[in-house]
């Protein structure tokens, strides 16, 4: 019961891990309220999450704000229940890299309009892992198969798979959910669909008669997993924007995903442009996770590299060095 009054009230004030859009307009912008059952032990937990707000050593957080629909079921609490529990040490490594990669996917889903919370998905996904295979061969951080990745502009080939590239797999998910929700017009079938397969959702609605997701679940009119997608979502949210309240404390924020493209060769060796660069390699293929071999082979004649930001003079005079030729 606890848990549940807590993830309903935690929206008032609390100390929020990721911020929501800032000062942006946000679709469908949602605070959830207190239950009206519950008026004193409301009123003196909110007391509490103010005071603990106004010690935040985060000064960017601001209150949480959410721009999907809020809903807290029994779905939901038993995967916030996991995630404190058997899933705990998963749920902190996720927390961990979402400081990295969160900020990036935000940004995007805000320029494109969508709701900025989407990016939980990717959690729930892949963990925010560009490595990540499915059992259905779904790779990547946003998990599309090689159909699906192909149809919204991702190269897959001996050498290359854009479906890793958090870059370009980001904006692809962008063009998909945006015709997800243009066809079935609520996020939580969003999801679902983007879990399960439009086609099979498409079905399900006409059968059924019915385009609420909740509902759908009721008549197991959805697979096992997608049942389970978006609760996952919904507690996923409430947990990493206040993760002090659900237990995940002292989490290591990791350095924002940010970086300078530079024009290369064929040929280059990304761990020996590493070492000359001074940084680890596993960083810089992870930069760069698109590339299948962990090079650029040389019958390509070039390729957009991401390196860390401010590399990019340091690399086009190794370039040159190499070469002879003015890489800027």
């Amino acid at each position: 019961m606890f848990n549940g009054l807590l993830a309903l009230l935690v929206a008032v004030s609390t100390i929020s891990f990721f911020g929501s859009r800032s000062g942006a307009a946000t679709p469908q912008s949602q605070k959830l309220t207190t239950p009206s059952r519950f008026p004193s032990e409301g009123q003196s937990l909110k007391e509490k999450l103010r005071a603990m707000t106004l010690s935040n050593k985060y000064p960017n957080s601001n209150a949480l704000i959410f721009d999907l629909p809020v809903t807290y079921n029994k779905q939901v609490s038993k995967w916030v229940d996991y995630y404190q529990t058997k899933g705990q040490r998963w749920f902190r490594e996720w927390l961990e890299r979402a400081s990295a990669y969160m900020p990036f996917i935000q940004k995007e889903l805000n320029r494109a309009n969508l709701p900025t919370d989407l990016a939980f998905m990717v959690m729930i996904e892949s963990g925010f892992s560009p490595y990540s295979v499915s059992h259905a061969n779904a790779v990547g951080p946003w998990q599309f198969i090689e159909s699906t990745g192909s149809r919204y502009g991702l190269t897959k080939s001996w050498w290359i798979d854009e479906r890793k590239d958090f870059g370009k797999s980001t904006l692809a998910a962008i063009k998909y959910i945006k015709d997800l929700h243009q066809e079935f017009g609520s996020w939580y079938l969003v999801a679902a669909s983007y879990n399960m397969g439009e086609n099979g959702l498409r079905k399900q609605i006409k059968k059924h008669k019915t385009k609420d997701y909740w509902t759908l679940i009721k008549l197991k009119a959805l697979p096992v997993e997608t049942q389970e997608y978006v609760p996952k979502i919904l507690a996923a949210m409430l947990i990493s924007k206040a993760p002090n309240l659900y237990g995940f404390r002292d989490i290591s924020r990791r350095e924002a995903l940010d970086y300078d493209v530079v024009t290369v060769p064929g040929g280059l060796e990304i761990d020996t442009l590493a070492d000359h660069l001074g940084i680890t390699r596993k960083a810089l293929k992870d930069l760069n996770s698109e590339l299948v071999l962990g090079y650029v082979p040389r019958q390509i004649s070039h390729h957009q590299l991401r390196v860390p930001k401010g590399a990019s003079p340091l690399i086009s005079k190794y370039l040159e060095a190499r070469s002879g030729k003015n890489w800027e």
